[in-house]
């Protein structure tokens, strides 16, 4: 059973998520020399992200030993505001002091299974002989059941040793490069952030084990912790939480 956190607001679940940032990444660097970490894109982790580069956590991070890569990427021109690289800079990572090498978006180009391919490299390169285990890998959850860009019938969902994979909507026009279930599963710590009342009825099905399973029921750490941050909205009549936070 994974452990579940319920606050009052946003707010309060942000303010939770940036403190646990800072102690994984504090206790990462201090066991191995390094925190790798994985950020996850669209408008819930954005004030988590801005508490990080803020008093007093900013100078609780030893930034120059973490290295941040992303769980999935829209495959849209540099610097659109779409991409989840874009607002991770904007509220976090342009303001604190990383290493620039210890950044490793997902570029997609010149065409996104190429860049698919080329991550998974450069993930293959940083990991070495190591396990590909991330220290924290941070999650959404959308209306549909999918986490960063494990969508719904996608193929991505049957990889059984690819660490990457491109999926795609039917109505957008533009792919995405997401990470798999098999490497995600490698996470010492994963951590889904959920807000609002339309998440309600997902986070119920994927709690409760629904079949068959959504895209988000995959992430089941092998030798890693799972927890489950979540307001009140999100939470809504569900009663099996290990505790509600003020």
């Amino acid at each position: 059973m994974p452990r579940i956190q319920v606050f009052a607001d946003q707010e309060a679940l942000s303010r939770a998520a940036a403190e646990l940032f800072a102690q994984t990444a504090s206790a990462a660097v201090a066991d191995h020399g390094r925190c790798a970490v994985l950020l996850a894109g669209g408008e819930t982790p954005r004030r988590a992200y801005e508490l990080l580069a803020g008093a007093p956590l900013a100078s609780r991070i030893p930034w120059p030993q973490v290295h941040v890569f992303w769980g999935d990427e829209r495959c849209l021109p540099e610097g659109d505001p779409r991409r989840n690289e874009v607002m991770a800079r904007q509220a976090l990572l342009d303001r604190v002091p990383l290493d620039p090498a210890h950044l490793h978006p997902i570029r997609c180009h010149p065409a996104p299974e190429q860049a698919a391919a080329a991550y998974e490299a450069e993930l293959r390169h940083y990991f070495g002989r190591h396990p590909p285990r991330f220290d924290l890998v941070l999650l959404g959850l959308g209306s549909d059941g999918h986490t960063a860009s494990l969508l719904p019938a996608a193929r991505a969902l049957a990889a059984q040793q690819e660490w990457t994979a491109v999926t795609r909507r039917p109505e957008e026009s533009f792919s995405r490069v997401t990470l798999t279930a098999p490497l995600l599963n490698q996470a010492a710590l994963a951590v889904f952030l959920v807000t609002g009342g339309n998440k309600a009825e997902t986070l119920r099905a994927v709690l409760s084990g629904r079949q068959p399973p959504l895209p988000a029921q995959l992430i089941v750490p092998i030798h890693g912790r799972l927890l489950w941050l979540v307001d009140r909205e999100a939470a809504g009549s569900w009663e099996k939480t290990e505790h509600v936070a003020p």
